[in-house]
C-alpha cells in the first residue's frame, strides 16, 4: 500500500509514520522540511509548500498512492485544494480534524461521534467543522472517498499538555507556583502518539472506514489537578497549584482563553467503541504516568530543550499577583 503523509514530522504524525513503516507500509512524506523532528527512517521525502499548488504539483507528477493522509490542512480552502487535486486519484483521503470540534461544552458524556459539532469559541475548532461539513457535501456529491479522524490532545515526549510547556516545568522545578484552570477537578483525556498511532494506521487502506468518521482516544481519565501533579512528580518535586478561573485567563490571555473556554476547561471522556470496532488490535496502552516520565526525562536530558518563555512567566507572575490579592 503506497500511502502520503502531507506533513509527516508533527507530534501527531511522526509516531503514526514509524508504525506505518512497521507494518511494511511504502510511506512518503510531503513536507518543507522545517520541523525539528526528522523524518521517520525508512519514510521516502519530498520537499515542497503544500500552499504552492504548482510546487506541490510538479514533486508529485507521475507518482500514485492508494491513501492521502492530510495533517495540515485546517482551513475549507485548503481542504478544497486537496479535493481538486486528489479527487479521483487515491482510494482514500483522510482529513486531521479534532475532538474540540464537538458540542462544548458537551450536553452529554462519554463524547461519541454522533455527538454534535459545535465550538462558539475557538476559531480553530470552528473551521475543522467547516472542513468536515466540506468533505460531508463532496461524499455526497461525487463519493469523494474520505475519512475523518479527530485527535483529542496528543502528545508525545517533546511535547508538554501545559499552556506554559517546559516554563511551567521549570516554574515547577523552582518552587514557584503554577496556576490550573477552574478547580483543577474537570476530567480531560491525553493520548500518546504512539497509542494514537496504532488506530490511525488501522484505519489506512480500510474499506470500512470510508466515508467514516472516528475519534482515536486513550480510555485513561485524569483531572487537571493529577495531570499537573504527575508532572511534577516525574521531575521529583510537589507542585504548588493556584486555581483560578477559565474566563479570568481568558482576559489576561486570548491564546490561552480561547484554548481552555473553547475545549480544556470542559470534561472530556470520550466513549473508544467505533474505532476498536473497525480496528480490532487499537488499544491504548500508555498511562499519562509513563508519558509524564518520558516527557520529563527528555527534556532534563539536553539544556538546549528547555525552552523558558520570560513572557509567559511575566504574564503568570502578574496574573498570580493579581488574582492573590483578591482572593487571598
Amino acid at each position: 500500500m503506497k500511502v502520503l503523509f502531507i506533513g509527516g514530522t508533527g507530534i501527531i504524525s511522526s509516531g503514526c509514520a514509524v508504525v506505518a513503516l512497521e507494518k511494511g507500509i511504502d510511506l512518503t512524506l510531503l513536507n518543507r522540511g522545517q520541523s525539528l523532528r526528522a523524518p521517520a527512517a525508512g519514510a521516502r521525502v519530498l520537499r515542497a509548500d503544500f500552499r504552492n499548488s504548482a510546487a506541490v504539483e510538479q514533486v508529485l507528477e507521475g507518482q500514485k498512492y492508494d491513501v492521502v493522509v492530510d495533517w495540515v490542512a485546517y482551513t475549507p480552502d485548503q481542504v478544497q485544494a486537496d479535493i481538486d487535486l486528489f479527487g479521483g486519484k487515491v482510494g482514500q483521503y483522510i482529513f486531521i480534524s479534532s475532538a474540540s470540534a464537538y458540542q462544548t461544552p458537551p450536553a452529554n458524556l462519554p463524547i461519541r461521534e454522533s455527538t454534535p459539532l459545535d465550538n462558539p469559541v475557538w476559531e480553530y475548532s470552528r473551521n475543522k467543522i467547516a472542513c468536515e461539513e466540506l468533505l460531508l457535501r463532496t461524499y455526497r456529491q461525487s463519493h469523494f472517498p474520505f475519512t475523518i479522524v479527530r485527535p483529542s490532545h496528543t502528545y508525545d515526549r517533546s511535547y508538554i499538555p501545559l499552556p506554559g510547556g517546559y516554563t511551567d516545568i521549570d516554574r515547577m522545578l523552582r518552587g514557584k507556583p503554577v496556576f490550573v484552570p477552574g478547580d483543577g477537578t474537570s476530567i480531560w483525556t491525553l493520548t500518546h502518539t504512539m497509542d494514537f498511532a496504532k488506530g490511525l494506521v488501522g484505519l489506512l487502506g480500510n474499506s470500512r472506514a470510508l466515508g467514516e468518521v472516528f475519534h482515536i482516544t486513550s480510555d485513561e481519565w485524569l483531572t487537571w489537578n493529577k495531570i499537573y501533579q504527575l508532572l511534577g512528580n516525574a521531575a521529583g518535586v510537589e507542585p504548588e497549584l493556584v486555581h483560578i478561573p477559565s474566563d479570568l485567563l481568558a482576559a489576561y490571555d486570548q491564546h490561552i482563553g480561547d484554548s481552555f473556554l473553547g475545549d480544556k476547561a470542559h470534561s472530556a471522556i470520550f466513549d473508544n467503541s467505533k474505532i476498536k470496532q473497525v480496528v480490532p488490535e487499537f488499544q491504548a496502552d500508555i498511562p499519562f504516568a509513563e508519558g509524564a516520565r518520558q516527557i520529563i526525562e527528555w527534556h532534563l536530558a539536553d539544556p538546549s530543550r528547555q525552552k523558558i518563555s520570560p513572557e509567559y512567566n511575566m504574564l503568570v507572575d502578574r496574573m498570580l499577583e493579581n488574582y492573590q490579592k483578591a482572593w487571598p
